[in-house]
């Protein structure tokens, strides 16, 4: 899936954008760590073993699996994705393996599971530390021989099938805990690949930054403008706890409102330097209700400087991307505390406004 890049929705149709795929130029980005990723896939994608992605939630997991499918012997055959925490325990085991007619009440028909329906393609087990135990041995047997049995069913049936798992959770913490089977880690993690977090690799946050909008552009048939210098060096001096599916979420706003401000907003530092963490008293009993109002306070102040400094210190238009009055925006800067270099400077529009 080799591309030097992609065009944007202002220039022609967006390749791979609106396919199941972004580009590899954004899968991988610019950092050394990605590029290593992106080596490491170009080797095992073409082998026939298990592979592991791990990564904290938001990385792209499912976006490296799907592409790991593309670029594989597999890419012909079915990308089949089992949730393993979002499938109730009772039905995974039917979900899985499939059964067959009359083996229960209600199997009317016989039904294939996501195992079956996986043949000559990608089988993907996302979040694979959430499967119950007793299906842990199951999905090892089919590791092993490549058969499994559906439910009522009298013989074993073979499939043929690339297994890749996920998880956000280190799999050894749950083997040594006893929540995770030794052996089948061992089997599911012939070779794994570790996504860094958007922390990790923020010189990627401008081309990320400019591929969601001509593609969110595209999807609502907007017109919203590239990011400002101002709000992307902003982008890049936060953690993003929730990584790339945090991000894009912030972008798809931003292509909605089209106001940096719906940005700045989401930007909440937990420990700026221009403010102390709200401290529970020692002594006891304290007041909840105070604590709370303080802690409430605190996070607003938070906001209201992210917007300001995102509307370059205007408070007309900060107050009117946060939806409230003016004078009650000047009230709610006193009671946080906002600094004063957040608005006293010189803004030409404000009068205006």
């Amino acid at each position: 899936m080799a591309t030097s890049g992609y065009r944007t929705a202002r220039n022609g149709p967006l390749a791979h954008a609106v396919g199941d795929l972004p580009p590899e130029s954004v899968i991988f980005g610019t950092t050394p760590g990605m590029q290593a990723v992106r080596e490491k896939l170009a080797r095992i994608a073409v082998a026939e073993i298990p592979v592991l992605i791990t990564g904290e939630s938001g990385t792209g997991k499912e976006v490296v699996a799907k592409y790991i499918h593309q670029v594989s012997p597999w890419s012909s055959g079915p990308f089949v994705k089992v949730n393993c925490a979002a499938i109730p325990g009772s039905l995974f085991e039917s979900e899985l393996f499939g059964y067959e007619q009359g083996s229960f009440t209600g199997a009317v028909a016989m039904k294939r599971g996501r195992v079956e329906l996986a043949q000559h393609g990608t089988l993907f087990m996302d979040e694979i530390s959430e499967l119950d135990v007793g299906l842990q041995t199951k999905l090892l047997h089919l590791l092993q021989d490549g058969q499994f049995c559906r439910i009522g069913a009298q013989a074993n049936s073979a499939v043929e099938a690339r297994v890749v798992c996920a998880t956000n959770r280190v799999l050894e913490h749950d083997v040594e805990r006893g929540s995770f089977r030794s052996d089948l880690y061992y089997r599911v993690n012939v070779m794994e690949i570790r996504l860094r977090p958007l922390r990790e690799r923020l010189a990627d946050v401008p081309m990320l930054a400019q591929y969601f909008i001509d593609l969110y552009n595209h999807k609502y048939r907007g017109n919203a403008a590239p990011l400002s210098e101002a709000i992307l060096r902003q982008m890049q001096s936060f953690d993003w706890p929730g990584n790339i599916r945090q991000f894009e979420n912030v972008i798809r706003k931003y292509t909605i409102f089209q106001n940096e401000s719906v940005i700045a907003a989401d930007m909440v530092t937990r420990k700026p330097e221009y403010y102390p963490s709200v401290t529970l008293p020692m002594q006891t009993p304290f007041s909840l209700k105070k604590i709370t109002r303080l802690a409430s306070q605190e996070l607003e102040g938070k906001i209201i400087l992210q917007v300001l400094e995102a509307n370059g210190g205007n408070r007309k238009r900060t107050a009117r991307a946060l939806n409230i009055s003016y004078r009650a925006l000047l009230y709610k800067i006193r009671q946080a505390g906002v600094p004063s270099r957040s608005y006293n400077k010189p803004v030409q529009s404000e009068k205006a406004e």
